[in-house]
């Protein structure tokens, strides 16, 4: 069986929680990271040396990095609808994959640490604003992707929808100020309707 190491908490945890559920994927998890630790552990160390959640074994395989392990799952478990074998379709997948590393995961990573993990009064208005900017500047880009589209890389969820699910539901649970940009909610709500999205995504932020 699959095992997964990592805190339900974590948000890259959660992307392989959610693409598990979307392909039917049993699984054992280990709570590790954050208040249970383990992070330095040397055995864990031996198999992740970044330290970090979360971190796959499949047989004697082991794997890291939470958007590659779903590309593994998806590829090994039949989840074709969730990232295409034919070349065109799945560089549409990846490019949003790749989006949510390098444009959305920062500013958002700033607002979960200005607003959440921050006490009140330690916390920096102006740092805390200035990622709010930066993370509707990219929010924005993704309203205009979804222009006559229901999902980022077209018709059907995919990877796209699962690496970016925590970030949205995030960017719409954080108490800051949102500008209505009504294809970005619709597409936030149609995520809502999928069962692994409300068990591994909709819960409390830590």
């Amino acid at each position: 069986m699959l095992k997964i190491w990592g805190r339900t908490t974590s948000s890259n945890v959660q992307k392989v929680l959610w693409c598990c559920a979307e392909l039917g994927i049993d699984y054992d998890r280990v709570d590790l990271g954050g208040p249970f630790g383990g992070n330095s552990d040397p055995e864990y160390l031996a198999m992740n040396p970044n330290g970090r959640v979360p971190t796959i074994k499949d047989g004697d395989l082991i794997i890291w990095e939470s958007n590659t392990i779903c590309r593994y799952l998806c590829t090994t478990r039949g989840g074709e609808r969730l990232y295409p074998t034919d070349t065109a379709a799945r560089t549409n997948v990846e490019r949003w994959m790749d989006w949510q590393l390098a444009s959305i995961g920062p500013p958002m990573g700033s607002l979960l640490f200005g607003l959440i993990r921050t006490r009140p009064e330690h916390r920096d208005q102006g740092a805390i604003e200035a990622a709010r900017r930066q993370a509707l500047a990219a929010w924005t880009i993704a309203e205009d992707a979804l222009d006559g589209s229901p999902y980022l890389a077209g018709q059907e969820l995919s990877l796209a929808e699962i690496t970016l699910g925590t970030l949205i539901y995030r960017w719409y649970a954080f108490p800051i100020e949102r500008p209505p940009l009504p294809r970005l909610k619709a597409w936030h709500d149609r995520m809502r309707e999928r069962p692994g999205f409300k068990k591994h995504i909709e819960i409390p932020i830590t």
